[in-house]
């Protein structure tokens, strides 16, 4: 049976720590209140105004750029709700600047990480195993906001390279269980990548 497109974001696969927060950090005052959404499983990078505040990462053409790591979540104060509130994503609003300071950002850089990702960007072509070992590029997609889960993807449409600015590396393929959805050959298969381009293992990243 064939791939079905459906991209989750990255999903961490393996790390140093446990299951289920792995090697989580936390960044206090992490989230500037006027950026946009960020979905749970979506690379983050830090904002240009060099804050500390991280935003979506955008994809950087065929070169890439650096990350800050892969979002897992965070705590805000609600303007609407009048209280604290724990989400598996940032909604992009109902956070006042006057209520920064109390945001916390949940996100996972440790550069010994593995993550699970779907292969996007093309209906006809997917990672191969002659592959391993490349850099790839990732691709923002849409989030849900119903679920909070991110709908970014390997890109396939950047051509797998030695760039080594590109995010991520591409570790391995994922063939089981066989017929799941994401582990036949082709389009829109899984594949379990690392970081390439993160800060943790850039030391002039900015």
């Amino acid at each position: 049976m064939a791939n079905t497109s459906a991209p989750f974001g990255f999903r961490q696969w393996s790390g140093t720590g446990s299951a289920p927060t792995y090697e989580q950090v936390t960044l206090v005052g992490g989230i500037n209140y006027n950026t946009g959404a960020i979905y749970n499983g979506d690379p983050v990078a830090r904002v240009s105004s060099s804050d500390g505040t991280i935003t979506q990462a955008s994809a950087n053409g065929s070169t890439g750029s650096t990350i800050a790591g892969i979002f897992s979540g965070c705590k805000y104060l609600s303007t609407s709700q009048k209280r604290i509130v724990w989400s598996n994503y940032w909604p992009g609003s109902d956070v006042s600047s006057a209520n920064q300071s109390v945001t916390e950002a949940y996100i996972i850089n440790d550069p010994n990480a593995q993550f699970l990702a779907q292969v996007g960007g093309s209906s006809s072509t997917g990672l191969t195993a002659a592959q391993v070992g490349l850099n790839v590029n990732f691709n923002l997609g849409t989030g849900n906001a119903s679920s909070g889960v991110s709908g970014a993807y390997i890109d396939i449409s950047v051509t797998p390279a030695t760039t080594s600015t590109l995010p991520f590396r591409f570790v391995s393929l994922v063939t089981n269980p066989p017929g799941a959805n994401g582990t036949s050959s082709g389009a829109y298969n899984y594949a379990v990548v690392a970081f390439n381009n993160v800060e943790t293992k850039n030391p002039t990243a900015v």
